[in-house]
C-alpha cells in the first residue's frame, strides 16, 4: 500500500464568511498543492473540507498520515466521537446535533477507502507544510476577496459566530 503524508489547514474571514483550504499532498517526498474557496462557510467546514478534498486526491487505497491543526478533526477520530455521533444518531454527548454532519459524512465515506491516522500538528509554529497549507487557504480567502472587489460586488456580511 503507497504511504501518502497530507497536511490540511482552513481559513475563513469572518465565521461565517469566505473561507478558503489548502492541502499539501507527499508521496515518495514529492509534494503536490490543492486549494479552494467558498464563498460563505465557517472555519471548521473548511477544515474538513481540506481533508476531504486531499483524500478526494488519491486514485487508490493508500495509507495515509494526516496532519492537521484543527483539534475538532483530530480528536473526532482519535478520541472516536465520530463513531459515538453516529451511534447517537449524529447527536453530541449533550444531545445538540451534530454540526456539518454532511461533511462529517463525506469525510468518513472517504476514509474507509484507506488507512488513515490523524496526527495534531500546532498550527503558526513553523511546521513547513502546515504554514504552506495556512497560505494557501488565506490566500483562496483573499482570491475570493478581490474577484468580489473587482466585480463591485459588496462582501457577505461577516459574523463572529463560531462552530
Amino acid at each position: 500500500m503507497k504511504k501518502v503524508t497530507i497536511y490540511t489547514d482552513g481559513a475563513c474571514s469572518g465565521n461565517p464568511g469566505i473561507g478558503g483550504w489548502g492541502a499539501v499532498l507527499l508521496y515518495n517526498g514529492v509534494p503536490k498543492q490543492i486549494s479552494g474557496y467558498d464563498k460563505s462557510t465557517t472555519n471548521n467546514r473548511m477544515e474538513l473540507f481540506a481533508v476531504i478534498q486531499a483524500l478526494r486526491c488519491l486514485n487508490q487505497s493508500c495509507e495515509c498520515e494526516i496532519y492537521s491543526d484543527s483539534q475538532y478533526i483530530v480528536d473526532a477520530f482519535n478520541k472516536d466521537w465520530i463513531t459515538a455521533w453516529q451511534n447517537n444518531g449524529w447527536k453530541t454527548s449533550s444531545k445538540s446535533e451534530v454540526k456539518n454532519i454532511d461533511l462529517w459524512r463525506a469525510l468518513l465515506y472517504e476514509t474507509q477507502k484507506h488507512s488513515v491516522k490523524f496526527i495534531k500538528v500546532k498550527g503558526h509554529a513553523n511546521v513547513e507544510h502546515n504554514e504552506t497549507c495556512d497560505k494557501l487557504a488565506r490566500g483562496e480567502v483573499e482570491r475570493y476577496q478581490k474577484i468580489l472587489k473587482e466585480s463591485g460586488t459588496l462582501p457577505l456580511e461577516n459574523e463572529t459566530k463560531s462552530e
